[in-house]
């Protein structure tokens, strides 16, 4: 492979094998890239260039204008998308994403912040702490048969009352399903599933999720019932109306993409990405969404409407969090579901000032992600056992 002649580093964020050279080194992807610099030594001051960008990326001390940071991302998240789309199943090239981010900017941040000496931790209010909970089973009921996984997996209902069932070290597996029912996909906090249901609506369902859904979809109108967080992408059928029933409202579909959240005790919302959805609930009558515009349901019982970046709900759903000035409790509160942790929230005002900016890779190491969130949050953070200290910098 030889780069193209006059373009400059940003190449290397789009490049496959920079990515991958970068997150998943081997001795086969070591010697291709010695050999390349051998071949084209001018090459290098741009590879230098584009691990500055990295780093930069992730450091709150960054010189980078947010446009930089934008463009800079958009074209490391298209290498990772387009690889990672060669892996097997879940096998994101996101989980070492963060081992990367932690490995370049641990110079630039940790020279600064480790020469000081850490506080010694004690139970005080100026401390968030969490504790890691123990890991519970995905479980998919149908009939009166309940199936259960330790890890995430994909579900693809197909005709004839059968489900594939395929995940991470799991040998794909065809059930049968039970006919004219309901089913139940519970998603605990620290895994995440897909699903594909018979008339082709694909569903990313998020930690601590219950979705059920009919096997049949014969009918004038279909309903599945969410608790929790998803991300769909309904199929277009003039035939049937699709609706998601919540707690609180109900969202009828024209064929689309969107993102809801109905978890508890946290304000329920929709984001509509594509197409067209409309809202209703007992206080209100149907509201029709436009792309790219978030509808809250606040506790009065009505609907709060907005512009929003979409990115910002959805990129759960392609392996990282995105944040814009977003208050560090509500990080942690996303962060929480996705590793199965327990953060106590004392109203303090120690951090009412911490926002977090900038985007977090969901890896499968959580000290890389606590490190990417003290770096765009201005907090440190310690483990002790299962416990952990979130603490502002000094």
């Amino acid at each position: 492979m030889k780069m193209d002649e006059g373009s400059n580093f940003i190449k290397y964020l789009k490049d496959e094998k920079f990515i991958e050279w970068k997150l998943l080194p081997s001795d086969e992807i070591e010697l291709f890239w010695n050999e390349y610099l051998e071949k084209y030594p001018d090459e290098k001051a741009n590879i230098v260039l584009a691990e500055e960008r990295l780093r930069a990326l992730y450091s709150s001390k960054s010189q980078l204008s947010v446009h930089e940071k934008d463009l800079y991302m958009r074209k490391l998240e298209e290498s990772l998308r387009s690889y990672s789309r060669k892996r097997t199943i879940r096998k994101y090239v996101y989980i070492a994403a963060a081992c990367l981010s932690l490995l370049l900017i641990s110079v630039l941040y940790f020279n600064n912040e480790n020469d000081k000496n850490e506080p010694e931790l004690v139970m005080s209010p100026d401390y968030i702490v969490g504790n890691e909970l123990e890991s519970e089973d995905i479980l998919f009921t149908t009939g009166n048969n309940t199936s259960s996984f330790s890890k995430n997996i994909e579900i693809e209902i197909q005709s004839g009352n059968r489900a594939k069932i395929k995940g991470d070290d799991l040998v794909e597996s065809d059930i049968e399903i039970a006919q004219n029912s309901m089913n139940k996909l519970v998603v605990p906090y620290g895994k995440q599933s897909k699903l594909q249901l018979p008339d082709g609506t694909k569903v990313w369902l998020n930690s601590g999720s219950i979705l059920e859904f009919p096997t049949n979809f014969d009918g004038e109108t279909v309903m599945v019932r969410l608790t929790g967080e998803m991300y769909i992408e309904v199929e277009p059928d003039n035939k049937r109306v699709f609706i998601v029933n919540t707690p609180d409202f109900n969202v009828r579909v024209f064929g689309t993409k969107f993102n809801v959240t109905s978890y508890d005790k946290s304000n329920s919302s929709v984001v509509l990405v594509e197409g067209s959805v409309g809202l209703s609930s007992n206080k209100n009558k149907e509201i029709m969404l436009i792309p790219s515009e978030q509808a809250i349901f606040t506790e009065t019982g009505y609907f709060k409407r907005e512009s929003v970046d979409v990115n910002l709900f959805t990129s759960w759903k392609d392996g990282y969090l995105t944040f814009n000035e977003t208050p560090i409790l509500e990080a942690l509160k996303q962060i929480e579901r996705y590793y199965n942790l327990s953060f106590k929230f004392d109203e303090n005002i120690a951090f009412r000032g911490n926002t977090c900016t900038g985007k977090i890779i969901l890896s499968d190491n959580l000290d890389n992600v606590l490190t990417t969130l003290s770096l765009i949050s201005s907090t440190n953070y310690k483990r002790e056992n299962n416990s952990i200290y979130i603490y502002k910098n000094k």
